[in-house]
């Protein structure tokens, strides 16, 4: 049985008797509404309000539009709601033009109309419990995801970032290596995160080892840990990160800043699953997940020669592209009202900020090479800069950043403009490293050094 049933009626009421019929047919458990014209149909219907069913004539419409011009755009709006057509008098013809217009039913409002109106709702009570059922899921999926980004910390509403969150879903539970690619700041730790999370027990370990922050030796020693006496200082034994996260998951971040030697040590570890400490002999076998993220094209590195095609094929079960925030349709807004409420919860002295249409309309007009991370920093910043209520595109500072300043109108004036942001990007991306920094970009450390004094850093 219908909830609520909505009826377009005309001014002088030509559908008050139909209207009586179903009260009558539903017995006092339904709610009838009356609308006397198609705008005021479609705000009802638009109110959030659930109308299980809609009743119009259509010849009559609402007094100046006929019912059955109306049908078509109706439907098309409101593609599940359940519409049915009534008409004084009734033939196969009329009802054939009507449910092509769009209705689901047609009713023929004379003679014995009660009896027709019971009928009626009789017939469509699959129908719509069916859309009841359909509803209710979908508002248990909305809650499902809204649960992940939660507990994930990935906060967005685009196509891209939910299908990144279903990419997690099917490959946690499979015990195999996933690579993770995005450019710096679109939150590959976070996917990694989930991941693990989503994949068995959240409080197995964990271990991140941001690759790009140590030379080959220390590398080494990181995640393979060292014997007594492996090498001067090395008093006692040291366990790497692949036996710190037995039983779970070892995050490798910038793998693509490994040298070939280095790549070869690890494509033994993944392949065969043992490893040896620095200065050891005994192979030492290890259960650990492995997931890889990286912020460079690896395959035109593979090109290159600089990474290993058999590593690529061993970390590549799965890979998933974290979309950089440009391509996340409809998210900057989203991101940017979570990091201001974020913000203020933490700093509670800068409460009731809100930002304005128009900083909004600057933040979707900019290009964000720092991603997710350089919108949180803009955005904290920026209310901590304003002096009232509301964060203006002034408070925003993107014009005032030198790396976001023209650059140049000369030839060399460019091609220095072009030299500082790469030398700036690559210590960024480094966590401020300048020797992995330097390698990054293939200089030598003292000529990266020269350039990093040249930007005034």
């Amino acid at each position: 049985m219908p909830k609520r049933i909505l009826i377009l009626d005309t001014p002088s009421g030509d559908l008050r008797d139909l209207a009586a019929a179903f009260e009558r047919a539903a017995e006092g458990s339904c709610e009838i509404g009356r609308v006397t014209a198609v705008d005021a149909l479609r705000v009802a219907l638009r109110s959030g309000l659930p109308w299980d069913l809609v009743l119009l004539d259509i010849d009559l419409g609402d007094g100046e539009t006929p019912g059955l011009d109306i049908l078509p755009d109706l439907r098309r709006e409101f593609a599940e709601i359940s519409i049915v057509a009534v008409s004084e008098r009734g033939d196969v013809e009329r009802a054939g033009k009507a449910i092509g217009a769009g209705a689901n039913d047609f009713l023929v409002r004379t003679g014995q109309l009660a009896d027709r109106a019971a009928t009626l709702l009789r017939k469509v009570r699959p129908h719509l419990t069916l859309l009841e059922r359909n509803r209710l899921l979908r508002e248990q999926n909305v809650l499902l995801r809204e649960a992940d980004r939660r507990r994930y910390r990935i906060v967005g509403e685009s196509p891209q970032i939910l299908d990144v969150l279903e990419r997690v879903r099917r490959v946690a539970r499979i015990p195999r290596p996933v690579l993770i690619a995005g450019e710096r700041g679109t939150g590959k730790e976070l996917v990694a995160r989930a991941i693990h999370e989503e994949g068995g027990d959240a409080a197995r370990p964990l271990i991140v080892v941001n690759c790009a922050a140590f030379p080959d030796t220390l590398l080494e020693t990181e995640l393979f840990g060292h014997e007594k006496g492996a090498f001067t200082g090395a008093d006692h034994l040291v366990h790497g990160k692949f036996e710190l996260a037995a039983g779970g998951t070892l995050f490798l971040d910038e793998i693509g800043h490994m040298s070939i030697p280095f790549q070869q040590k690890i494509l033994r570890v993944v392949e065969y699953g043992t490893f040896t400490r620095v200065g050891g002999a005994e192979e030492i076998r290890v259960n650990a997940r492995i997931i890889a993220a990286t912020n460079v094209d690896l395959r035109r590195r593979m090109e290159e020669g600089t990474f290993l095609r058999d590593l690529y094929d061993r970390l590549s079960f799965e890979v998933i592209e974290v979309p950089p925030l440009r391509d996340r349709e409809g998210d900057i807004d989203v991101l940017a009202r979570y990091f201001l409420d974020e913000f203020m919860r933490e700093i509670p002295a800068l409460r009731g900020k809100r930002i304005a249409p128009e900083a909004l309309d600057v933040l979707r007009a900019y290009s964000f090479p720092g991603n997710v991370r350089e919108l949180r920093t803009i955005i904290e910043r920026a209310a901590y800069r304003d002096t009232t209520n509301e964060i203006n595109p002034e408070d925003l500072g993107l014009l005032a950043d030198p790396r976001h300043a023209a650059e140049g109108t000369t030839f060399h004036e460019k091609v220095d403009a072009f030299k500082r942001r790469l030398v700036i990007e690559a210590l960024e991306r480094s966590g401020g490293n300048q020797a992995c920094a330097a390698r990054d970009v293939g200089l030598p450390y003292h000529q990266f050094r020269y350039y990093l004094k040249r930007c005034g850093e």
